[in-house]
């Protein structure tokens, strides 16, 4: 990295974003045959947590979010497995949650802050100048 600095972090659901792929997925995972790692932290039963909201509103850097068939092309060159969290840089995305590391989170916000925070500082990256 030439200076280490994150312009944005980008989440990807291991879901379809349409209409059809919105329900398919909560139905599912209703009955245990969708899961999404990603979305067990930033998701209740209807919508974006508060928790989540208030967070990503903290950050010193916007935290998008997109679903597997509405990410930007650049990011689809990035990510080979869903869920996922990438950090924009200057010099490109750079892998930081794949995921065994958000399945590790369990759905519990201050574990996906830990985790992020080690993805962070393992790959020599920052959120602020």
């Amino acid at each position: 990295m030439a200076d280490g600095v994150v312009a944005s972090l980008v989440g990807v659901y291991d879901a379809d974003g349409t209409v059809v792929g919105e329900i398919t997925y909560w139905l599912g995972a209703r009955v245990g045959r969708a899961h999404c790692s990603l979305c067990e932290v930033t998701h209740g039963m209807f919508s974006q947590r508060a928790s989540w909201r208030q967070w990503r509103s903290s950050l010193e850097v916007p935290f998008e979010l997109f679903h597997r068939d509405d990410m930007p092309t650049d990011v689809a060159e990035a990510v080979t497995a869903f869920p996922a969290v990438v950090a924009r840089t200057a010099d490109g995305l750079v892998m930081l949650l794949g995921p065994d590391d958000l399945d590790g989170c369990e759905g519990d916000l201050k574990a996906f802050i830990g985790a992020l925070q080690a993805a962070l500082e393992s790959a020599a990256l920052h959120l602020t100048v």
